[in-house]
């Protein structure tokens, strides 16, 4: 049996940076964790403003002085959560202030390629599931997506009632190259979910970004060098 494992997990402290950064001593260590899920999960699914879902959140960095708490929002469409004259983000910022009982200095920063970042290019696939479209040419218009942006390689795998099917199976194409043992491989990993009346579907995507130490993120690669045909469609 194979063994997986998170490519993010992965890297982290090697190649990659930290989410979170801050120092605690060992008796406040958890209670800081905690907080640090909660602003994320309050963020992620807010139970009022539905419009953060369609921002493209791609990730939240946390960074704690003696201070305050800054929360650093990379989003693919920083409008749907700055509002007009910033007066939504003032109201975030406030929500998220009560929620922990600390001051918090709260940033939003606008992701450049989000056909390059993992988990949005899944949530992506997560909205066309659900409205129906096939799972198939879902995938492979992604995948045409992503290496036109400027990938080395990307691979999606869906998992559950495909099509409809009565059968639950699992189905994976990729394009160009995904070296997961490669520690300086740039490696985004992301996951979502399609609820359809059918069933859940699960969503992986994994997005070679090119190598750590290239600022460029992957946008200089030449596309020419992988074939735009899936090389491999997996079913089990």
């Amino acid at each position: 049996m194979g063994q997986k494992v998170n490519p993010i997990a992965f890297r982290t402290g090697v190649t990659r940076g930290w989410s979170s950064r801050w120092y605690a001593s060992k008796q406040d260590f958890a209670d800081l964790l905690v907080e640090d899920r909660k602003l994320r999960n309050f963020i992620r699914n807010h139970p009022k403003k539905t419009q953060y879902k369609n921002a493209g959140i791609d990730r939240i960095e946390i960074e704690r002085t003696r201070d305050e708490v800054r929360v650093m929002l990379y989003v693919a469409r920083p409008g749907l959560i700055i509002g007009k004259k910033g007066q939504e983000i003032e109201i975030l910022q406030a929500e998220l202030q009560n929620l922990i009982g600390r001051r918090i200095n709260l940033k939003v920063e606008e992701v450049g390629r989000p056909e390059l970042q993992a988990q949005l290019v899944a949530e992506d696939i997560a909205q066309q599931l659900q409205k129906r479209s096939s799972f198939r040419r879902t995938m492979k218009r992604s995948l045409e997506q992503t290496m036109d942006a400027g990938a080395k390689g990307i691979k999606i795998q869906l998992a559950g009632r495909l099509g409809g099917a009565e059968m639950a199976r699992r189905e994976k194409q990729s394009l160009g190259s995904i070296p997961l043992s490669t520690l300086q491989a740039k490696i985004d990993y992301g996951t979502a979910e399609a609820m359809t009346p059918q069933g859940h579907i699960g969503i992986q995507v994994w997005v070679n970004q090119g190598t750590y130490g290239d600022d460029n993120d992957g946008v200089d690669a030449q596309t020419g060098q992988a074939s735009k045909k899936p090389k491999r469609s997996h079913k089990r």
